[in-house]
């Protein structure tokens, strides 16, 4: 289950330190940050379930379903290049 509720210790903290960490990266090293952020916490969590809800979430979608969930797991993902990142 993806917790929503607020549970961030020293948030403001956390902010900060995100924002440094990018500090002198390009728009593609910003980027692949990024990722590789979301792919360490990804496997922090490891739940499936929990990780395509964050997924619909983070994309605007606030409905989650098992049957939706599961069909989204067999499909194959092309990532796509940030528009503003080729510019």
């Amino acid at each position: 289950m993806l917790n929503t509720q607020p549970h961030l210790q020293a948030c403001d903290d956390f902010y900060e330190a995100l924002i440094t960490a990018h500090q002198g990266l390009s728009t593609p090293e910003s980027h692949a940050m990024n990722a590789r952020l979301v792919l360490l916490l990804a496997n922090h969590i490891g739940d499936q379930t929990t990780l395509l809800h964050a997924l619909q979430l983070a994309r605007g979608n606030p409905q989650h379903s098992s049957a939706r969930a599961a069909a989204v797991e067999h499909q194959a993902i092309t990532p796509v290049v940030p528009s503003h990142a080729t510019a």
